[in-house]
């Protein structure tokens, strides 16, 4: 028997190495949940954009019927959705500003001193983030009644104004608290007044913060339903437009003016973000 015979006879009589059992750790559970919560979320948005090209006869957008662009090219066919739409992004980019610049100083004073009340502040702002649409409409539609202003554009404008401050303050103070103030108190060594060390060091640093409150008060603004019924009087807006036409169906320009806002808030979103990281390669 040769060498090549014994060790060809030994290795066959060997047992089979034991495969160890795969296991499922936590973080492939955590990374399958992820997933599958991403796709929960954008689910309706594939939709939206699905039935944007639906070849639909009529308005009942419901069912798939054909690809086309068509919709894209009659998109202002509705005189009133389009004035819908163009009211609800006036309203949307005034509370927003408005929004953002009370709720910075609100954001940079809770997270920079502590002075009497500010517990309290605090406690209003978590109520106005916790507190229910209905609540809030109903209350902010109390106060116009009361006060004897008639219900519309500006009733509106103010009402998203006033629950939109309380996210953009908390995003502010959020990077507020993690400042290192050893920037502002070597721009004060150097000379510059608090006024100047604000604008030439803190308020670059915060910006970041400040345009995410923006946009998240933009957001809040452009789809709220149930505070804009409270208070909106005769005034149509785009979502109180969508919801008045579920009644004779809902044509699919709608669906394209939702892709629209979404891809433009996207773009929006990333561009932000290859700046901030261009500024931090920097």
């Amino acid at each position: 028997m040769t060498a090549q015979t014994l060790q060809r006879q030994v290795a066959e009589e060997a047992p089979a190495p034991v495969r160890p059992r795969r296991r499922i750790s936590g973080t492939g559970l955590m990374h399958a949940y992820t997933w599958i919560l991403i796709a929960w979320l954008v689910l309706p948005i594939a939709v939206m954009i699905a039935f944007g090209f639906n070849d639909t006869p009529g308005r009942y957008n419901q069912t798939w019927q054909g690809f086309t662009v068509k919709w894209y090219g009659r998109l202002f066919e509705y005189e009133e959705l389009t004035g819908a739409l163009v009211l609800s992004l006036v309203i949307a980019v005034v509370s927003s500003v408005g929004a953002t610049a009370l709720g910075t100083g609100i954001g940079y004073a809770l997270g920079r001193y502590r002075f009497r009340g500010s517990g309290a502040l605090n406690l209003v702002m978590f109520a106005a983030i916790a507190s229910p649409e209905l609540i809030l409409g109903a209350s902010l539609l109390s106060l116009f009644v009361s006060l004897g202003v008639g219900p519309g554009v500006v009733t509106i404008t103010i009402a998203h104004i006033m629950f939109s401050i309380a996210f953009v303050a908390t995003v502010v103070r959020a990077r507020v608290v993690t400042l290192d103030r050893s920037l502002e108190e070597a721009a004060a060594d150097l000379g510059a007044t608090p006024w100047t060390a604000f604008w030439k060091v803190t308020f670059p640093i915060i910006l970041p913060a400040v345009f995410s409150g923006l946009l998240l008060a933009f957001a809040l603004s452009i789809d709220d339903f149930v505070v804009t019924q409270f208070t909106a009087g005769t005034t149509t807006t785009f979502p109180l437009w969508i919801w008045g036409a579920t009644r004779i169906g809902i044509p699919p320009q709608v669906n394209v003016m939702g892709t629209l806002i979404f891809v433009g808030g996207v773009l929006i979103a990333v561009l932000a973000n290859v700046r901030s990281r261009r500024a931090q390669r920097d």
